[in-house]
């Protein structure tokens, strides 16, 4: 039944300030009702009376507000409840009354407290013993106030405190460190520690218009070298790019939950064997001059560790990062600019004696230059003449080809004639379609992508290449050692390496020398004892090996030599990234790249890739083919194609292979059938369009609408949408026009069965 808190002793009012007794008993005057008005009154304060035993007699209004419970779920419930798990455990409560009964207060001090619902509020209160008329002893009160919100300001104040020392004092290391490595890595070391992050990294974001961009680890803090050395540098993949392209911080709760997570192959995700990461924080750090110089990247396997102070760390500790590694760069080349005029006033003093010998070779310079100049700038313009062309007439022989095998499957067997002229005519529209796939590889203007590569081949057809690039004056070799195998890798990236690196052999040898390239099978113990890096798995490598005869490198240039921004050559003639280039893209694609050189004796640049006995086969031609559509439900297809005659001819393929089909001349179009057709399973898109809109503008407004639809592109020429740094973009399948019936249908159907 209902307690009347006037049968129980009347609890004590707080304490008032400076440790004042509390109020006295109710009198005749003070009823026990209007007692209790007053005590509910005290909204914010919980007021609660208990037995001598601290069963709860009384419950206040104020401690309803403050702990959830109502008057009648507490009377009679040990006030021990309230108290944390760890304090009922060590008798917290107990101990408060007998300190209370010995010197009449007791508890006092700060502390966390149980909600109704379940969470923790810190509160302060006392505990005051009761005492009837006689003196005696007939229960306690308990005055209770809430101090979250202080506490939480004061841990708030702590921790700004806290970041600002750490910045200070970062930015005063770094105001004293000459050495770029060791400056890095004070940064990532305080990005950990301001963060509470479990381990950090910094990634520099290396970038070149024909090897395409990519990340390379620089510093790690938090986790040993070995926990990353195992895998590749990371790709630029959808989660990483709006840090490495200087969008602005990324941070997430849990990165395995975000929606651009494990949209890139082929681990679909982290690698296996990967630190756990569910906390993510990123945040790129820009150079005065506005370019990413690289991207600060933390991980706790934790979900939400990260908040919005780590947010504002980071921003003030990237912003100091990127002042100190552009102050130590603008150091680094004062130092070499004073070096060269020292030099420079060295050769003044010899200049009278050679004055007309160095204007010879000074004019020569300017005229090899000038010619360097002509070339790119002859290379720019066949490629955007072809990447003009090559849109227009794909279209053209897309539709010449299509219907050239209509007529081929629709003559009759008895037809021979016919069937001969449409097989000649469709051999001529393919060699049309590969010359121009070859003048777009030429102009570098072709997507990149990872397959099976003959090393032996691409060195034999890139060393022709070199003999009449780089002058009468160098010799270039080849040794090739016979059943070599294979490797998978991406084959013009490879090319542009080897490449780059003989360059840069050329550039060692002004007096003219020879290059050997070579290659090699080799095979590394278990034990990794002749592995030149201890990730290098054992087994089946191909080595790959670069080799001058020109002047060679000390040692300190030697330790340097693969950094980022790193060059030996004057200003304006070397962008210091052509060898971190190199050791990136080998890094990338499982492999590992040693430097042996020595002054005088000439530079070697030996490339490990890991061995594959041969390609995957290509499947035999055959009745089977030409996959169909699915013989359960009818698939519908919305074909979006700005060419009439390709989009009617595309239309009329896919309904032979048993697809419904819809079909759209623009953007817009497409959009309006996506929204009132929800059973399209798949848009088959045009990549360049009318409008302002391309076909990849046009897929991230479907997939808002469709978030599973299924997408294949096409295109003579898509360099610009779906093709960026000469890499088709993650996750995108193209299918390049002019294309054939068995081709559309295989794609088609890969595109369908694949996972959305």
């Amino acid at each position: 039944m209902p307690h009347d808190p006037a049968d129980s002793p009347a609890p004590a009012g707080p304490p008032a300030a400076g440790g004042a007794e509390p109020p006295p008993a109710p009198t005749p005057q003070h009823s026990a009702a209007t007692w209790r008005q007053i005590v509910d009154s005290a909204s914010d304060t919980a007021i609660i009376a208990t037995d001598t035993e601290g069963r709860v007699t009384s419950w206040s209004e104020g401690a309803r507000h403050l702990l959830g419970w109502t008057e009648a779920e507490m009377l009679g419930q040990d006030l021990e409840r309230l108290f944390v798990p760890a304090d009922q455990a060590a008798g917290r409560f107990a101990a408060e009354m007998a300190e209370a009964l010995a010197s009449g207060r007791g508890g006092g001090d700060e502390g966390w407290r149980v909600h109704r619902d379940g969470h923790r509020l810190w509160a302060v209160g006392e505990l005051t013993p009761i005492r009837g008329a006689d003196g005696s002893h007939i229960g306690f009160v308990k005055v209770l106030r809430d101090r979250t919100a202080q506490r939480r300001a004061e841990e708030s104040a702590a921790e700004e405190r806290r970041a600002l020392e750490v910045l200070n004092r970062v930015g005063s290391a770094l105001a004293m460190e000459p050495d770029l490595h060791r400056l890095v890595q004070i940064v990532t070391d305080a990005g950990v520690e301001l963060t509470g992050a479990e381990f950090g990294a910094f990634f520099y974001n290396v970038h070149d218009e024909e090897a395409g961009s990519q990340t390379m680890l620089y510093t790690l803090s938090g986790a040993p070298h070995e926990a990353f050395a195992r895998f590749p540098m990371p790709h630029i993949t959808p989660v990483f790019a709006p840090t490495f392209h200087g969008a602005g911080i990324v941070r997430s709760d849990d990165i395995t939950r975000d929606p651009l997570y494990g949209r890139h192959p082929p681990h679909r995700g982290m690698p296996p064997g990967h630190l756990p990461v569910r906390s993510y924080l990123a945040v790129p750090v820009i150079s005065r001059s506005g370019s990413v110089l690289g991207a600060l990247l933390f991980g706790h396997g934790r979900p939400g560790v990260f908040g919005e102070r780590s947010e504002r760390g980071l921003t003030g500790l990237a912003a100091e990062a990127a002042v100190a590694i552009d102050n130590t760069r603008l150091v680094a080349e004062a130092q070499r600019e004073l070096a060269e005029r020292r030099r420079a006033e060295d050769a003044l003093r010899e200049l009278n004696a050679t004055l007309e010998q160095q204007v010879a070779d000074r004019s020569a310079e300017l005229a090899r230059q000038a010619e360097a100049l002509r070339q790119s700038q002859k290379m720019e313009a066949v490629g955007q003449l072809t990447g003009g062309v090559a849109h227009d007439f794909n279209n053209l022989l897309q539709v010449i080809v299509s219907n050239l095998e209509v007529v081929r499957r629709a003559a009759p067997p008895e037809a021979e004639r016919v069937r001969r002229a449409a097989d000649g005519a469709l051999t001529g529209a393919r060699r049309a379609a590969a010359l121009t796939q070859r003048l777009l590889a030429f102009a570098r203007r072709q997507p990149l992508d990872p397959k099976p590569v003959d090393p032996n081949g691409l060195v034999a057809g890139l060393a022709e290449l070199l003999r009449r690039t780089l002058g009468e004056s160098i010799e270039v070799e080849t040794r090739l050692q016979q059943d070599l195998g294979w490797v998978e890798i991406d084959a013009n990236q490879l090319e542009s390496a080897l490449l780059n690196l003989a360059v840069n052999a050329r550039d060692a040898m002004p007096g003219g020398g020879r290059i050997t390239i070579a290659t090699a099978r080799l095979t590394l113990p278990p034990d990794g004892d002749a592995a030149p890096a201890d990730d290098l798995p054992p087994g089946e490598h191909v080595l790959l090996s670069v080799t001058d005869t020109g002047c060679g490198m000390d040692e300190a240039t030697l330790r340097q030599a693969f950094e980022p921004f790193f060059t030996t050559k004057p200003v304006g003639q070397g962008t210091g990234l052509g060898l971190s280039q190199v050791y990136g893209f080998v890094r990338q694609s499982g492999g590992h790249v040693r430097l042996d050189s020595a002054p005088g004796r000439g530079t070697t640049v030996r490339i490990l890739l890991p061995r594959l006995a041969a390609p995957a086969a290509a499947p035999a031609p055959g009745a089977n083919d030409t996959p169909r559509a699915s013989s359960g439900r009818q698939e519908t297809v919305l074909v979006l194609e700005d060419d009439a005659d390709v989009r009617a001819q595309s239309a009329s393929s896919l309904r032979e292979l048993g697809y419904q089909v819809l079909t759209a001349p623009d953007g817009p179009s497409a959009l309006a059938l996506l929204s009132r057709t929800p059973e399209v399973d798949l848009l088959f898109t045009d990549v360049v369009l009318p409008g302002g809109m391309t076909g990849a503008d046009v897929v991230t407004r479907a997939r808002v609408l469709r978030p599973g639809l299924r997408v294949l592109f096409t295109s003579g020429y898509a360099r610009d949408a779906i093709v960026h740094g000469g890499r088709l973009d993650a996750g995108v399948r193209l299918l390049t026009k002019p294309y054939g019936y068995a081709e559309l249908a295989r794609k088609l159907r890969e595109a369908l069965d694949a996972k959305a």
